[in-house]
């Protein structure tokens, strides 16, 4: 949408002329990028070495196994935040940082296909034979790539707020403009803390939405969880010029053999609610749970997607059980 790329260079450009004179602020941003620094080493997160290349990932509950995928401007410590509110601890979540972010590389020939290899991969190096999956915005592609690529090890695909197939609003900033505001943590922070109202379309807020306190909080702290930046830029812009448009490369969801849930806005800016019914009928086996209001952050709406993503994940624990134990009386 063309109000995104606006705010952005508004923004931007303001940022720039502070980052110039920016000193009296400086003390500010020192004490926040350690803060967030702080947060990321007491995350838990650990590399491991596996047959596609290092990954970084961490773990939360027991149980049923679940990979929670993160969007643009994530990592482990975003999917741990997906994790924890849509997820619970009755699950075992494995939560991994895509290529890009964090202590994940970007390969060289990174691609959602191979972000989804990556996720089997983990998944073999944790001794995990199979596994649901949870992707939200961008990391939805490579989360569809997985189901299709992978139907042995995906057991149930969970899609809120994702990217999928259709028409896309959304105007990307020019390449060069993404580099400075992505590479670079202070003028980032500057953005996020000073003119937070001028880029709260990029998180997903509608037009016109009403935001009460409590939501403006609730788009603070996701924008806080973003820095520091710089270690998540290279996976942001992959997602941004690459990875979020070959989801329109031909994917074919009808081939998707595993039991889906689909979950999205009305009036998401980012993933367009059509999108989401298109998908849903092009699946065979989906369900599409409409959520009226609240854009791309549903906000507002924050229990009633918990229950839903958490009974749907039961529901497919419970159908794998009775399957395995018929398998082994056969």
């Amino acid at each position: 949408m063309g109000n995104i790329r606006n705010g952005w260079l508004v923004a931007g450009g303001l940022a720039a002329v502070i980052a110039v004179a920016g000193a009296p602020f400086y003390a500010r941003y020192r004490r926040d990028i350690r803060a967030a620094r702080e947060r990321l080493n007491s995350g838990g997160s650990q590399v491991i070495e596996t047959d596609c290349g290092p990954i970084e990932y961490t773990t939360m509950g027991d149980g049923y196994p679940v990979l929670v995928v993160h969007g643009i401007f994530g990592g482990f410590d975003q999917g741990l935040i997906i994790a924890q509110g849509n997820v619970g601890e009755q699950f075992r979540s494995i939560v991994p940082s895509r290529f890009g972010y964090l202590r994940t590389p970007l390969p060289e020939n990174a691609s959602p296909a191979g972000q989804a290899d990556a996720y089997a991969c983990l998944l073999d190096a944790l001794g995990i034979e199979q596994a649901a999956i949870i992707g939200t915005s961008a990391g939805g592609t490579s989360t569809i790539q997985f189901a299709l690529r992978h139907p042995e090890r995906c057991t149930a695909l969970v899609l809120f707020s994702s990217n999928l197939p259709g028409e896309v609003e959304v105007t990307l900033l020019p390449e060069p403009m993404a580099n400075m505001l992505f590479r670079s943590d202070f003028i980032f922070w500057l953005v996020t803390t000073f003119f937070s109202s001028s880029i709260q379309s990029t998180m997903g807020v509608p037009e016109g939405f009403e935001l009460t306190p409590e939501y403006e909080a609730d788009v603070a702290e996701v924008m806080k969880t973003i820095l520091p930046v710089n270690p998540r830029s290279g996976g942001a812009l992959f997602d941004m010029y690459f990875s979020n448009l070959d989801v329109n490369s031909g994917y074919p969801l009808e081939k998707i053999s595993v039991p889906v849930l689909i979950v999205n806005a009305v009036d998401d800016p980012l993933t367009l609610y059509e999108n989401a019914k298109s998908a849903a009928l092009r699946i065979p086996d989906a369900e599409l749970v409409t959520i009226e209001n609240g854009g791309h952050m549903m906000l507002g709406h924050e229990e009633r997607i918990k229950s839903e993503i958490e009974s749907f994940l039961e529901e497919c624990a419970s159908s794998q059980t009775a399957n395995r134990k018929l398998d082994e009386t056969a």
